[in-house]
């Protein structure tokens, strides 16, 4: 009896790379619009200190990332300060931490202008 239902795990793949591919491109625009360069939202580790430097903490933050139960403590914070510098608020916060494909997206495609302290 030959397989009748592999297409279907061809289609969810598919799904998962373009929302893979969708992300990348939301953190992408995220730090161009910080005024880095897109690239390097693509390179791990790399792409943390990037983004601690767009969220204006500094680059040893990268070491406590990297510390388990202390690193949610220091992504919040980072988050936090990230959306200070994009001029949002505690509820947008909120949903960079719970609902992250939705509100990357909106950081990086909207109307929303990086203001560096």
């Amino acid at each position: 009896m030959e397989n009748e239902g592999g297409g279907g795990g061809i289609v969810v793949l598919l799904l998962l790379l373009a929302f893979m591919i969708f992300m990348l491109a939301s953190f992408w625009k995220v730090f161009t619009k910080a005024g880095q360069p897109g690239w390097a939202s693509l390179v791990p580790f790399y792409n943390m200190y990037v983004y601690l430097t767009i969220a204006g903490k500094p680059g040893w933050w990268l070491v406590m990332l990297l510390i388990p139960v202390v690193n949610v403590v220091f992504a919040i914070l980072a988050l936090i300060a990230l959306a200070q510098r994009f001029g949002k608020s505690g509820g947008f916060v909120a949903g960079l931490i719970f609902l992250p494909f939705i509100f990357y997206p909106i950081l990086g495609f909207g109307d929303s202008v990086y203001k560096a302290q």
